[in-house]
C-alpha cells in the first residue's frame, strides 16, 4: 500500500497565489544580468532557453498579480488602461515560441522589468473603495 504525502490544493480562483508575494529580487538580478549581456557574451542554446523559461515563468506570474491589481481600479481610469495595454503586450511576447537567442533571453527580461514597473505604479494608485 502507498500513501501520498502530497495534498492537492483546488484554487480556481487564484486566492492563494494571489497572498503569496512574488520572490522578486532574484529575478530583478537576472534581469539586470541579461540585459548588460554583449555581443560578446555567449552561452550555449540551452542556456539561453533555461534563462527565457525562467523568465517566462516568472513574467506569467507578475502578469497575473498586474491583472489582480488592476481588476480593484476604476474601469474607466487611465491606470487601467496602460494596465490593459502592458498585459496585451505580455500575452503578444508570452505566446511566441522561446528561442535559444540572446535577444529572445532579453525579450523576455524587459517584459518582466515593465511588468514590474507597471505593478510598482498599479500599487501606488488607489483602489476601488480606498478613498
Amino acid at each position: 500500500m502507498h500513501t501520498s504525502t502530497h495534498t492537492v490544493l483546488y484554487d480556481p480562483d487564484g486566492r492563494l497565489e494571489a497572498e503569496l508575494p512574488l520572490d522578486r529580487e532574484p529575478y530583478e538580478s537576472l534581469v539586470k544580468a541579461v540585459l548588460a549581456w554583449t555581443d560578446t557574451d555567449t552561452l550555449t542554446e540551452r542556456d539561453y532557453e533555461q534563462i527565457a523559461l525562467q523568465l517566462t515563468g516568472h513574467a506569467r506570474a507578475v502578469a497575473a498579480d498586474v491583472r489582480r491589481r488592476a481588476n480593484q481600479l476604476p474601469q474607466e481610469g487611465g491606470p487601467q488602461a496602460l494596465a490593459d495595454v502592458v498585459l496585451q503586450e505580455a500575452e503578444e511576447l508570452l505566446s511566441t515560441p522561446l528561442e535559444g537567442t540572446v535577444r529572445c533571453v532579453q525579450d523576455r527580461a524587459r517584459l518582466v522589468r515593465e511588468l514590474y514597473e507597471r505593478l510598482d505604479r498599479l500599487d501606488a494608485t488607489p483602489a476601488i473603495g480606498a478613498v
